[in-house]
């Protein structure tokens, strides 16, 4: 995906772990000595600013993004976002909608949010409490290692799956699934959450076809890249992998086949009427 020169996003924070013990606030006396080193060494006061700014956004010493393959893709992602944010806007607008535009938070080893606390291993997830998307720097490469997902369009559709859920929360939908939390079963709530799952999948499909169509950023290879990855992340294939066999009740994401159905027909269609993932009768027909 072509993506350098590009407008980046400007809903986008950095944060260091949340379980240091440390707080945001005044700046700390290393902190200052570290901004003032790193202007006198660089010459260039825009690193110390720099510096100050992660550290006020933090309350760490250690800035979420710290490498500069983290900064790439941390700098890539944020125009993954700002794509999302052109899309959704000119398709809310057609429904005679606005689109409020959710942020992405990076962080690294555990972040606070409206949901409650995480660590890095929950993965990438979007917390419709404060309406952002979180994600661990690291977690882009553990991927590829633990799934064999790689490819940066990978990372695109993981940005535009949980913007999906943002756009399920705008639309009342993830509030109407979330209601049925303890008046079902778990089974059924399951399935309704695969639902979920699968429709964020449609949604993320959806930003790849506008993208496509009229910004011609895409490369070859990118699509298949995206639902290589879908495939990757079925519960069926994650459940053989660890255990050796599956259990269908439990399913919380969909199959690897339906996560690619999903997405491509996001993709083909451009279409948000086709997502209903909801009006399918059982779970054969997803």
């Amino acid at each position: 995906m072509r993506w350098q020169g590009r407008r980046q996003s400007s809903n986008v924070e950095y944060r260091g772990s949340s379980f240091s013990g440390k707080k945001a606030g005044m700046l700390s006396i290393p902190a200052i000595i570290g901004a003032l080193l790193l202007w006198w060494l660089t010459g260039d006061p825009s690193k110390a600013l720099q510096l100050v700014q992660y550290t006020q956004a933090t309350g760490s010493e250690q800035p979420a993004v710290v490498s500069e393959k983290e900064k790439e893709t941390a700098e890539f992602l944020s125009v993954v976002l700002a794509d999302t944010e052109d899309v959704w806007t000119s398709i809310f607008q057609n429904m005679g909608e606005t689109y409020i535009m959710p942020s992405m938070v990076f962080f690294r080893d555990g972040v606070t949010s409206a949901c409650g606390r995480a660590s890095s291993q929950v993965g990438p997830f979007y917390c419709p409490g404060d309406e952002k998307v979180f994600i661990d720097v690291s977690f882009m490469e553990k991927l590829q290692k633990q799934v064999g997902a790689s490819g940066d369009f990978v990372q695109a559709y993981i940005v535009a799956h949980e913007v999906g859920h943002h756009v399920q929360k705008l639309t009342g939908i993830l509030g109407k699934v979330d209601s049925y939390k303890g008046r079902v079963s778990e089974s059924q709530m399951n399935d309704l959450t695969v639902r979920l799952e699968l429709q964020a999948d449609f949604y993320a499909g959806v930003w790849a076809h506008y993208v496509a169509k009229f910004k011609d950023v895409l490369e070859d290879g990118d699509i298949e890249e995206a639902m290589n990855a879908a495939g990757a992340i079925g519960d069926d294939t994650l459940q053989k992998k660890s255990q050796g066999y599956v259990v269908p009740d439990s399913f919380t994401h969909g199959t690897s086949a339906q996560r690619v159905k999903w997405f491509k027909l996001g993709y083909i269609t451009g279409d948000i009427n086709k997502g209903d993932t909801f009006s399918a009768n059982s779970s054969s027909d997803l």
